[in-house]
C-alpha cells in the first residue's frame, strides 16, 4: 500500500522508543529550574509577525530568510514562532506580570520553526527549553542564569562542555566599537561575502557571526568589544566573573561571542562541546537583553536568560553514551479466559490503575497461550490468570515473570489491592 504522503522535510515523528527520552530530559530541566524559582508558561505556536520583526530584528537572517509567515483568513500576517524569548516577553507585558514582585522568572518548553537546511540535530520544527528572568539588572542575575544552565547539563550527565563568556557592552560602548569595526571591515571589504557587505553599514557586529570561511578568517583579527567597554559595563562583567569564581564554575572569555541585535547588552555566554575537532554549540542563546521589553512596547526592564534546543541536547547525550532511564514496564498483565473472567479482569484492572499501578489486559480476545506470550513481550513483571475455576474460588494465581515464583491471591477488591501494594512496596 502506497503512502498518501510522508512527514514534511525538516520535521520528524517521535516514536515510543524515543519519546521517553524527551520526556525525561524535559521533566528534569523543568524540575531543576523550578528550584531556582522559575514558573512554567506556554505561549501560542504562532504570533503576529510584527512581534518578531521588532523583537528578533527585521535585519536578522531569522526574519529575512527563516520565518514561516502566512496570512490568515482575516488578512492578518502571522508567523510560526522561531524562538521562545520574544513570545515570553510579550506574555509578560500583555498580562501585566511586570506589576508583580520582581524579578519575574519564567520557563518553557516550546516548539519553534525555522526554514533552514535540515542537518544533524537541526530541524525546521524543533523544541526549545528556555528560561527568562525579567526585572533584575544585577550581575548576580547573570551568574544565576549561567549557574542554572551548568546545573542542568551536570544533572543530565553531560561532560566535556566549555563555558564561554563575553560582554558586548551597552549602546554607549557599542557606538565606539561599531565605528572601529566599520573601519576594520571596510579595509577588508573586498574579501567579504555579499551578505556581510550589506551588513557592513547596518550592523557590522553581525559579520563576526558569519559562517563564510573568508569572513571568519577576516573576523579573527577584528577589534574586540571587550576593549571598548565603558566603566559600568566593565564593572558588571568583572562582578559576573567574581560570582562564577566563587561558585567554582570554570569559564573562558571568548571576545568573539557577539549578538547582532541592539537589545542585547552586557553579558553573553555559550556552552560549547568539542568533539572530533568539531566545535558545537549546546547552549548558544544565553545572555542579557535589557532593551527587548522597550523594543516591543513596554517600559525599560532588564532581562537575562538562555535557550537550549532539545534535539541537539539529545544528540550530544547519545554521542556521550549517556543512559536515560527506561520507562516503567507493566506491573501486571491480567489474562482472562471466558466472558465472566473478562469482565472481572476489566474490573480489577480499573481498581489497580486507580492506585497508580501500570496494568494491561487482553483486548483482542486471544487464547491463554497468546495472552501469556504477549505478557512476556511487554515485559510484565507479574501475570494473573483468571478463569471459571478462579472466579468460583475467589482466588487466582499470580506469577512473577522474572523468578517464576507463584502466589495465590484473593480476587476480593480490598485484599487484592492490599497484596499488590505490599508486593510492590517490598520490591521497591
Amino acid at each position: 500500500m502506497e503512502l498518501l504522503t510522508k512527514a514534511v522535510r525538516g520535521t520528524q515523528d517521535i516514536l515510543p522508543k524515543d519519546s521517553y527520552k524527551r520526556r525525561f530530559v524535559a521533566e528534569l530541566m523543568l524540575n531543576e529550574a523550578s528550584l531556582y524559582g522559575f514558573k512554567e508558561i506556554r505561549t501560542p505556536v504562532f504570533e503576529h509577525t510584527e512581534l518578531f520583526d521588532r523583537g528578533v530584528g527585521d535585519g536578522t537572517d531569522i526574519v529575512q530568510k527563516e520565518m514561516y509567515t502566512f496570512k490568515d483568513r482575516g488578512g492578518r500576517s502571522l508567523t510560526l514562532k522561531p524562538e521562545g524569548t520574544v513570545s515570553a516577553a510579550r506574555l509578560m507585558l500583555e498580562h501585566g506580570l511586570f506589576n508583580d514582585v520582581l524579578p519575574i522568572k519564567l520557563m518553557y518548553i516550546t516548539p519553534c520553526y525555522r526554514y533552514e537546511k535540515p542537518q544533524s540535530g537541526r530541524y525546521r520544527e524543533f523544541y526549545q527549553f528556555g528560561v527568562e528572568m525579567f526585572g533584575s539588572g544585577a550581575p548576580v542575575a547573570d551568574a544565576e542564569i549561567i549557574c542554572l544552565a551548568k546545573t542542568l547539563f551536570d544533572r543530565l550527565g553531560i561532560s566535556n562542555l566549555t563555558l564561554e563568556i563575553n560582554s558586548i557592552g551597552c549602546p554607549i560602548c557599542r557606538k565606539n566599537y561599531q565605528a572601529a569595526l566599520k573601519k576594520y571591515f571596510y579595509e577588508n571589504k573586498d574579501n567579504l561575502c555579499t551578505t556581510c557587505i550589506d551588513r557592513l553599514e547596518r550592523n557590522p557586529m553581525r559579520i563576526i557571526d558569519c559562517k563564510n570561511l573568508g569572513c571568519k578568517k577576516i573576523s579573527q583579527n577584528a577589534p574586540n568589544i571587550i576593549d571598548f567597554l565603558c566603566d559600568d559595563c566593565s564593572e558588571h562583567f568583572d562582578e559576573v566573573q567574581r560570582y562564577l569564581d566563587r561558585s567554582k564554575i570554570e569559564y573562558r572569555i571568548n571576545p568573539k561571542i557577539v549578538r547582532g541585535l541592539d537589545y542585547y547588552t552586557k553579558t553573553v555566554f555559550e556552552f560549547v562541546s568539542q568533539a572530533d575537532s568539531q566545535r558545537s554549540l549546546v547552549c548558544g542563546g544565553g545572555g542579557r537583553y535589557d532593551g527587548l521589553i522597550e523594543e516591543i512596547g513596554g517600559p525599560f526592564m532588564p532581562a537575562v536568560g538562555f535557550g537550549v534546543g532539545l534535539e541537539r541536547l539529545l544528540l550530544l547525550m547519545e554521542s556521550q553514551k549517556i543512559d536515560i532511564p527506561k520507562p516503567k514496564s507493566c506491573d501486571v498483565f491480567i489474562a482472562a479466559i471466558g466472558e465472566e473472567a473478562n469482565l472481572k479482569s476489566f474490573e480489577l484492572a480499573k481498581t489497580l490503575r486507580e492506585k497508580s499501578f501500570y496494568v494491561e489486559l487482553d483486548v483482542e480476545q486471544r487464547g491463554l497461550k497468546a495472552q501469556l506470550k504477549y505478557a512476556n513481550k511487554i515485559n510484565a513483571q507479574f501475570c494473573l490468570v483468571i478463569g471459571d475455576s478462579e472466579l468460583e474460588k475467589g482466588m487466582a494465581e499470580l506469577k512473577d515473570m522474572n523468578s517464576g515464583e507463584k502466589f495465590e491471591v484473593s480476587l476480593e477488591h480490598e485484599r487484592f489491592v492490599e497484596i499488590f501494594s505490599r508486593l510492590f512496596g517490598a520490591k521497591n
